[in-house]
């Protein structure tokens, strides 16, 4: 592998018997995460905050990624609300319903609680939280993780109104259809609020953290890690190097928030097809990420 695309071995297999009928794809999950950003101490751009999932994990083994998951059916119950409109949100993301919307904002705000310790929500329509860390707070995590806390619940106990404001919708990818595990998951840009702080991860964690799914967290600038990526020293998905590369050219953290109402959020779909001897596994607009798998077996 010359870089560090993530590319399972049993891939080539289930492309060829998607492509020949003896594979019926999964219904993609809906998930968000996002992409939490700081301006960089020296001036040299913005940070982002990156997790690296456990080589135990079922999909995607030791790549590295953002703070994210899947939607809960509980993220549609009423929070109090500062920012656009369900309405309008649902026009950005491209879905139906008032509900879908807010269950997709709240996914990507519980999930950055949840993996990372940040909260975009306050007391006010105006403010945020400026410490999330204590005993207190890591009870709740932990409730919201177990799944035994709905966040519409912890948010109303706390007196807490989500900021969706924070947030900026910055792309969507769906899990290509010959993997077994689907995920149509928005991304979206968010700024480390004042006062917070990331929750350690591994060996010498100073900041107090639950186990989940990562066993490193960095803050790095886009172009470091998509270097490491080209390297093959970090492993990472298409989504997550193709929004990497996307911020490269965002001097801070303000800028890419700016911007991010400009993104074009039509869903991204790896492509399998069949060319002669070969099927070609590509994502449109992406061609960086194109794979041309030999009927035989190995990649290119």
């Amino acid at each position: 592998m010359s870089n560090g695309q993530w590319y399972p071995p049993e891939w080539p297999d289930r492309i060829r018997a998607l492509a020949g009928g003896a594979l019926t794809a999964v219904t993609p999950k809906r998930a968000a995460t996002v992409l939490l950003l700081r301006d960089g101490a020296d001036g040299g751009g913005p940070e982002v905050h990156m997790l690296r999932r456990r080589t135990s994990m079922a999909f995607a083994a030791g790549a590295y990624a953002y703070p994210g998951g899947g939607v809960d059916p509980r993220d549609e119950h009423p929070v109090r609300w500062a920012g656009p409109s369900l309405a309008d949100w649902a026009a950005r993301l491209g879905v139906t319903q008032p509900a879908e919307a807010q269950a997709i904002v709240c996914a990507a705000v519980r999930e950055t609680f949840e993996e990372a310790g940040v909260l975009l929500a306050g007391p006010t329509a105006d403010s945020v939280v400026d410490d999330t860390t204590g005993d207190d707070w890591d009870a709740d995590r932990a409730a919201l993780v177990a799944r035994e806390l709905a966040f519409a619940d912890f948010l109303d106990r706390r007196g807490l109104v989500l900021r969706s404001d924070l947030l900026g919708a910055w792309a969507r990818w769906i899990t290509p259809e010959f993997e077994p595990r689907r995920y149509d998951t928005w991304f979206f840009v968010a700024a480390l609020p004042t006062g917070q702080r990331t929750l350690s991860h591994g060996p010498g964690a100073d900041v107090p953290h639950l186990p989940t799914e990562a066993d490193r967290a960095v803050w790095i600038r886009p172009v470091d890690a998509a270097t490491g990526y080209d390297r093959g020293e970090l492993l990472m998905m298409p989504p997550t190097i193709a929004t990497l590369r996307a911020l490269e050219r965002y001097g801070t953290a303000g800028a890419a928030l700016a911007a991010a109402p400009d993104q074009d959020l039509t869903p991204v779909l790896a492509q399998a097809r069949l060319e002669g001897d070969e099927v070609v596994l590509s994502w449109p607009g992406h061609d960086e990420f194109t794979k041309h798998v030999p009927t035989g077996g190995s990649s290119a």
